[in-house]
């Protein structure tokens, strides 16, 4: 049987840095800050579901709790005159609370735009969803998804697969779209992985997105890798 690495964490220290960035001085913290890590990606996948949220990344200092999030539209997160930004930083500050009552950390938000939302997996893993949820044919919103990844510059290569009742068909089975390159096992390779899941009334669809940016030959460091 094959042992199938994850994208991310397989490049972890090499050409990724950690989501999460903290210092956990003894088992009780540590514990707390893992559950509260959770608890928050869990609250704002479902809160900002439709919004192509791309990424979360969490740091934390010793009077601070930073979240920062990734979006392709962050005029429908932060709002008119920034109101909903304001709503969502009160409502993860009382997410927050719940899980860890003495945890006093001023909670911070910060809300950055994607430029490229082809170019993220999360963004595109949406994309697929979004048309199956909308009753568009599968093989169509595979097809021009595929086009429209490959179409940007720094793209070299893009694999789409879908599974689950496809068609309302009465078996679930699993298709898949792939173009251009996707070397898993190379370590410098830009790879970007996402997964989502499309909600039909037969039943829910899932969906695995990868995209091959390139290869990266430096660290931030600028020590070649």
């Amino acid at each position: 049987m094959t042992h199938v690495a994850h994208p991310y964490a397989h490049r972890l220290g090499i050409i990724r840095d950690w989501k999460s960035r903290w210092f956990a001085g003894g088992k009780k913290h540590f514990r707390e800050n893992i559950k509260v890590d959770e608890t928050v990606r869990s609250f704002l996948k479902k809160r900002l579901r439709g919004t192509y949220t791309t990424g979360v990344e969490i740091e934390r200092s010793a009077n601070e709790l930073h979240i920062m999030v990734y979006t392709a539209r962050p005029g429908l997160v932060i709002g008119r005159s920034g109101e909903n930004a304001t709503k969502l930083r009160q409502e993860l500050a009382r997410v927050v609370r719940k899980v860890a009552p003495a945890d006093k950390r001023a909670v911070k938000l910060d809300i950055l735009d994607v430029r490229q939302p082809e170019a993220a997996a999360a963004a595109v893993a949406y994309m697929v969803a979004e048309g199956l949820e909308k009753r568009l044919p599968f093989r169509r919103v595979l097809k021009q998804t595929v086009d429209k990844v490959m179409a940007i510059r720094e793209v070299q290569g893009v694999r789409v697969t879908i599974s689950g009742r496809l068609g309302g068909a009465e078996m679930s089975r699993k298709e898949e779209v792939k173009k251009g390159r996707i070397p898993l096992q190379t370590f410098r390779a830009d790879i970007d992985f996402a997964q989502e899941e499309a909600y039909l009334p037969y039943g829910v669809i899932g969906i695995k997105v990868w995209i091959y940016r390139g290869n990266i030959f430096a660290d931030k460091k600028g020590k070649a890798v």
